[in-house]
């Protein structure tokens, strides 16, 4: 069954990163109790900087449970815990091969959630993990994660059941996304036909088209 196990919040904090101070909102802490999910955020987290992370189509960035299991292994970390990669949503059963770019979601009773796309990872999470380099590994282990654009505002609690109540009609999933744009971009009728998905976030679908260039 999928559900939220946790929610994760934060306010952007500052981090050095080459000489340089960047504020973040990647250091997420679980909260407890029912917290409002808005359009834009959840309450009580906010991004660092809005030109890359946020906006309409990465309001939430949700992460598969199943995915701690295998990084703490292939880490041999066992300080991982909820809100660990970035994610507001730590969810279960609902892994990026089974979701599909368009999918609707509904938590809790009035919340609804789109996919739009997969998470790219950035030096913000080599600097959450201590692990210079790990955005690459991140990225090629295919267990990113994915955004949601918020369809309907509402309350959301950890515990809640998360059920699907709109199926992408073109369906591509998650997973497929993510290799036609790092890893099989030589598959230009794939990619031509990711471009055209309605629910896919305006940035990917401007990096397809360019790729069909």
């Amino acid at each position: 069954m999928m559900q939220l196990l946790s929610i994760n919040v934060s306010k952007p904090k500052p981090i050095q990163y080459r000489g340089k101070t960047i504020l973040t909102g990647i250091f997420k802490e679980p909260v407890t109790g029912t917290v409002m999910l808005r359009e834009k955020n959840i309450d009580g987290d906010g991004q660092g900087d809005l030109r890359v992370h946020g906006g309409t189509y990465k309001s939430v960035y949700a992460y598969p449970s199943e995915h701690y299991v295998f990084w703490k292994e292939v880490l041999q970390r066992d300080d991982l815990t909820a809100g660990q990669f970035g994610e507001n949503l730590t969810v279960e059963d609902m892994v990026e091969d089974a979701i599909h770019i368009g999918d609707v979601f509904q938590v809790g009773e009035t919340a609804k959630l789109q996919v739009t796309q997969p998470r790219v990872p950035c030096f913000k999470l080599e600097s959450k993990m201590g692990m210079p380099g790990f955005a690459k590994q991140f990225l090629a282990s295919r267990r990113v994660g994915f955004y949601f654009r918020v369809l309907a505002e509402g309350d959301i609690t950890a515990g809640d059941a998360i059920i699907r109540i709109e199926r992408a009609s073109e369906s591509m999933s998650v997973t497929e996304i993510l290799n036609l744009r790092y890893f099989d971009k030589d598959n230009l009728g794939k990619i031509e036909r990711a471009r055209k998905l309605s629910a896919l976030s305006p940035s990917w679908k401007r990096d397809f088209t360019r790729m069909l260039l």
